[in-house]
């Protein structure tokens, strides 16, 4: 059930790409993911609406939530940050870069959730998963010699500097999630912590853009706003319940999400009509034949 689940998550990860990079097109960055941390706040209140008054509106429901103490609720902002951090710089880079870069380099995180699993939570690496990591370099090599055809050096870009902070700070995220979602009930995480970021990001585009508004990139509405809070939301919800599996490996689950490079990559080339899609296909052949050899060396 975990890896259905995983896949899900997976596919509507990549129209969840698909629906940022159009909102972000010509438009100011921090006033969309704050309308986005909005949308998804609105999204998952009745349940802690539910769950805090004791309405029992989703008793023995998907969407029951359990009320956290104040040790949970430390957790869950803790991973507010983490996770917001990672989109600040995830969201810049989208605007600056084509999506058909963004999306394998950010498919790269299963290879940091790896090690990092390796390190923490003690999983080895066998010679499929060792393969898979090479691959995953060797496509990151791929992609900088074909980006230079677009004019994006990876060594003296700061948007790539940004969407690599961002898959770090990602990786860092779905480690600590596997920690926590052994601990809290994933309904209560995932409401929660989508309202500190709403709070946190009030506060950030009160004090970084609302007072620069007329002198940096103007904002205007796009429907593609809401369709990012309600793809993410979906995908976090199938996400968070496939780590409540006992059986769930993060490394696995992390490699499959990154699957959504190709729904996102075939976006780029059908909606975006990015350039050099037969070069940046390739590279994105070495990372899915590196998911391909983590998910044969995880079994």
């Amino acid at each position: 059930m975990w890896l259905t689940l995983a896949f899900t998550s997976a596919a509507l990860l990549g129209l969840y790409d698909a629906a940022k990079k159009k909102a972000l097109t010509q438009n100011a960055v921090l006033p969309v993911l704050l309308l986005n941390t909005l949308f998804c706040s609105l999204i998952f209140l009745p349940a802690i609406l539910s769950a805090e008054c004791g309405l029992g509106w989703f008793d023995g429901t998907v969407l029951e939530a359990s009320r956290g103490t104040l040790q949970a609720h430390g957790l869950v902002i803790l991973k507010s940050v983490i996770v917001l951090t990672s989109w600040i710089f995830g969201y810049f880079a989208m605007k600056h870069l084509p999506i058909t870069i963004v999306g394998p380099i950010n498919a790269t995180r299963p290879v940091m959730v790896l090690v990092g699993a390796m390190l923490i939570f003690g999983e080895r690496l066998n010679a499929y998963q060792w393969i898979g990591v090479v691959l995953a370099v060797v496509s990151l090599l791929l992609l900088s010699r074909s980006s230079r055809r677009e004019g994006v050096d990876f060594t003296h870009n700061r948007w790539i500097l940004c969407i690599a902070l961002a898959a770090l700070t990602g990786a860092v995220s779905g480690l600590y999630d596997k920690y926590i979602m052994t601990r809290l009930d994933a309904v209560f995480v995932q409401s929660w912590y989508n309202l500190y970021q709403f709070l946190m990001m009030a506060v950030v585009v009160g004090v970084l853009w609302w007072p620069r508004r007329r002198h940096t990139t103007p904002f205007h509405w796009s429907w593609a706003i809401p369709l990012i809070s309600i793809f993410l939301s979906a995908a976090d919800f199938a996400y968070l319940f496939a780590l409540r599996d006992p059986e769930a490996m993060i490394s696995v689950v992390s490699m499959i999400r990154r699957g959504s490079v190709v729904v996102s990559f075939l976006c780029g080339a059908a909606l975006f009509h990015e350039r050099n899609l037969r070069s940046k296909a390739i590279d994105l052949a070495f990372v899915l034949a590196g998911m391909f050899f983590l998910w044969l060396g995880s079994r």
